[in-house]
């Protein structure tokens, strides 16, 4: 049998791709690769699906790509039904030839035997086993010529850990030294007489008693202003009563006098 299939890639990649088993694998389509496939086992083995007419027929098996001296690529394999016991071998010839825009077109020759359902559906639709075999070789072409993956991004460098030690740690409120220089700012702006005065009561005194000590000068607070409460009611109710009852006792000693 003889198939080509034209891929839009060199032919550089492509040869690539086929020395490396594992790109090998992921061109096979719909390959399913075993996790331990043994030190005798093929470079590239695992389970495969094939559909051929109206069947779905599961192998498990391996294959291996080896240059030749001619250029091409000799493909051997063997497989077994993994429900069954039918199998199936293989080898083929694979050729790389420079095409048109670039491109490269890849051509497979060779000879397959098999027995078991595969022998069963040659018997009855060869033309449906040729057309599985063919469209099987055009999509391991196409996986040769996808791009392999991507290299994976370098992480970026780990932040240096901060050092809770070499911050700047701020001065206590209690300091008595620490607010110096904004009380001597403050009192530039303040009456010289005041300010003088505030400051050396400041500077003389402990943490505890500059913190307790009420402030003076320009911070002092402001008094609140006296309301009008009981007491000054009272003040202002006693000299009224007062005269209230003497008007009544001049009022009632001048109607006694007229009677």
């Amino acid at each position: 049998m003889e198939h080509e299939v034209f891929v839009p890639v060199p032919e550089e990649p492509l040869r690539e791709a086929l020395a490396d088993p594992e790109r090998v694998a992921r061109a096979v389509p719909g390959l399913q690769r075993d996790a331990d496939p043994g030190p005798d086992a093929l470079p590239v083995t695992g389970r495969l699906k094939v559909r051929v007419g109206g069947h779905t027929i599961t192998y498990r098996g391996g294959l291996r790509v080896a240059a030749r001296g001619d250029g091409g690529y000799a493909v051997t394999g063997e497989a077994h039904e993994a429900r069954g016991s039918g199998a199936v071998t293989f080898s083929l010839v694979l050729r790389l030839a420079a095409a048109a825009e670039g491109g490269t077109q890849v051509a497979f020759s060779g000879t397959a035997s098999a027995d078991g359902r595969v022998a069963e559906a040659v018997k009855s639709s060869p033309q449906a086993v040729e057309s599985a075999v063919r469209r099987l070789l055009a999509r391991f072409a196409e996986g040769l010529a996808a791009p392999g993956p991507a290299a994976a991004p370098e992480p970026a460098p780990a932040p240096a850990p901060s050092r809770v030690f070499d911050a700047e740690v701020p001065p206590p409120a209690l300091d008595p030294l620490s607010d110096v220089d904004s009380v001597d700012s403050l009192d530039d702006a303040a009456s010289g007489p005041e300010a003088a005065h505030a400051r050396r009561t400041m500077i003389g005194r402990s943490a505890e008693e500059v913190d307790h000590a009420p402030p003076r000068g320009r911070y002092a607070p402001v008094p609140a202003p006296e309301t009008l409460g009981g007491g000054a009611a009272l003040r202002w109710a006693a000299p009224a009563a007062a005269v209230l009852v003497a008007s009544a006792i001049v009022v009632t000693r001048a109607l006694r006098k007229r009677r």
